[in-house]
């Protein structure tokens, strides 16, 4: 029987990550997630439900629109191959219960976060104020105690603290790089993402999250800068490095404690 959970999973983040582009695609441009139907972004014709099969579709029609012939992007399969195998790893660690619909939709929210950031630069309040909410959900249910290989937090005061220091964090930076530089360097959509992290995780976290996010924008920057010759001046969207961090730590976080414990005593 886990075997058919374990699958149900997967399938069921596949289709959910069939939504989730619809919401990454409509959700910046202000348009309904509901009406219309899915469509071709080219030619406008409706989606039939044998070319909306997540991953799959996308394969038989050669990565191109039935009716057009517009080439589908990437996205569309990576989302629902991502968010498939991101569910199942979440299976794995709390089977069937309700905490598996709280760190589902946490994740997929994510998801969503991050390729919105990355596309146009933007985090929508209407998917991270709920995020804080759904965290804070998280710590009064204990989660954290309860499933012990996921990094949760641990008591709705948990929470309650993360989101006040994961915004706080942001806050600061924002205010700081405005003085020095003069300009904002840090949107108020980071400062709110950061809350909903912190929700998530508990304060604990958070430093190491920052930091791990910091070090692969500074990587990815450095590397954008020599092959684009723009120098420091290249604008890089820093929700997409915390969505990542937040990924790592919520799935390997106890395993790099432990490890970096281990290398402590040595």
């Amino acid at each position: 029987m886990a075997w058919f959970f374990a699958i149900t999973s997967l399938g069921l983040g596949a289709i959910v990550g069939s939504f989730l582009n619809v919401v990454i695609h409509r959700v910046p441009r202000g348009e309904s997630i509901v009406f219309p139907a899915s469509h071709c972004p080219h030619c406008n014709t409706d989606i039939k439900a044998y070319d909306n099969i997540p991953v799959l579709s996308f394969l038989l029609l050669g990565a191109r629109c039935r009716a057009c012939r517009a080439p589908i992007s990437w996205r569309y399969p990576l989302i629902e191959l991502a968010n498939g195998l991101f569910y199942l790893a979440i299976y794995e660690r709390t089977g069937p219960t309700l905490g598996f619909v709280a760190v589902a939709a946490l994740v997929s929210m994510t998801l969503v976060l991050i390729y919105i950031d990355l596309e146009i630069q933007i985090l929508p309040d209407v998917i991270d104020l709920p995020g804080i909410a759904i965290g804070l959900g998280v710590g009064a249910l204990h989660l954290g105690a309860l499933y012990p290989d996921l990094l949760l937090s641990r008591t709705l005061f948990e929470s309650l603290t993360g989101a006040i220091v994961g915004a706080g964090m942001i806050l600061v930076i924002r205010l700081t790089y405005q003085l020095i530089r003069g300009i904002e360097g840090m949107g108020l959509g980071d400062v709110k993402m950061m809350a909903m992290l912190g929700a998530v995780l508990g304060w604990e976290p958070l430093f190491p999250l920052l930091l791990l996010a910091s070090l692969t924008g500074a990587i990815i920057g450095l590397a954008l800068a020599a092959k684009t010759g723009k120098g420091l001046q290249i604008a890089l969207p820093f929700g997409v490095f915390l969505g990542l961090a937040f990924l790592i730590i919520l799935f390997f976080g106890q395993e790099l404690s432990r490890w970096y414990v281990m290398l402590l005593l040595r």
